[in-house]
């Protein structure tokens, strides 16, 4: 059975354009620089694993025709990744035959998944979410991962592995499956050894800016990472306003591309 992954959104913490319409270097006549916030799915048959719920969720959810979440694995807690958990309601509600949802029904929470910090801090913020508040049940339940896991029934199943590094001062999880790497928020160079890491198909990293920072990688960290671990291909994602698709694209070598929203991968 066919793995793919759909790049629902590639843009930093403000996406492109920024809510005040401004584009910064981005040419807004090219579709590829439009970047929502960084979220990514994994589909297998009937099973859909969501990384992050973004602010942009439902928009992104719509655009690429997705009808079912299974379950919910996060990279961190910040709020460009979660913020959109509210909107994963009406795939927590048995639906009708007609497709209605009694939303002061029976739930079934999808399960979401994230290191200890993560699930402690989305469980403060979101609690409503959580646990049953008044006539409304809860829509999401909380799992903390271990190292290794398995997510889906039978030959739907995936299997993970998964990474801790550093996203400035706060710890962030890489997720590796089907010999892709997802690693949307770093900036911490000692994933280069990491074995993990090595033999892959794709490495999916972030890339804020043609200079980085201390919170986020930039491109001459990206091309050291990927000389070092040699991926097949390496995609750039979580890109600032202030870099244009085009313009990015012609500095990189062969087997590194820049993401944009929509973008498909059969793994």
């Amino acid at each position: 059975m066919k793995t793919k992954l759909i790049i629902l959104g590639c843009g930093n913490s403000m996406g492109a354009p920024r809510i005040d319409g401004y584009w910064g270097n981005c040419d807004k006549k090219n579709k590829k620089n439009i970047r929502t916030r960084c979220s990514a799915i994994i589909l297998k048959g009937s099973n859909s694993i969501l990384i992050d719920s973004s602010p942009d969720i439902k928009i992104q959810l719509l655009a690429n025709n997705i009808k079912n979440i299974s379950s919910v694995v996060y990279t961190h807690e910040h709020s460009d990744q979660t913020n959109g958990i509210f909107e994963l309601r009406p795939f927590a509600f048995i639906k009708s035959s007609s497709k209605r949802i009694n939303f002061w029904g029976k739930s079934k929470p999808i399960n979401v998944y994230g290191n200890f910090n993560t699930i402690k801090l989305l469980k403060k913020r979101f609690d409503y979410c959580f646990k049953k508040i008044d006539i409304y049940p809860p829509i999401v339940k909380a799992n903390i991962f271990k190292k290794k896991f398995a997510l889906g029934k039978l030959n739907e199943k995936i299997q993970f592995n998964t990474i801790q590094a550093q996203h400035g001062n706060v710890k962030v999880t890489g997720y590796i499956f089907n010999k892709t790497a997802y690693l949307s928020d770093c900036s911490d160079l000692n994933i280069i050894r990491k074995n993990e890491l090595k033999n892959l198909n794709y490495l999916i990293i972030d890339c804020l800016n043609t200079v980085g920072n201390t919170v986020h990688f930039g491109l001459n960290e990206c091309l050291l990472i990927n000389t070092i671990l040699k991926p097949k291909k390496m995609i750039l994602t979580n890109i600032h306003y202030a870099v244009d698709y085009n313009s990015l694209s012609r500095l990189l070598p062969r087997n590194v591309v820049v993401a944009y929203d929509g973008l498909k991968l059969n793994l």
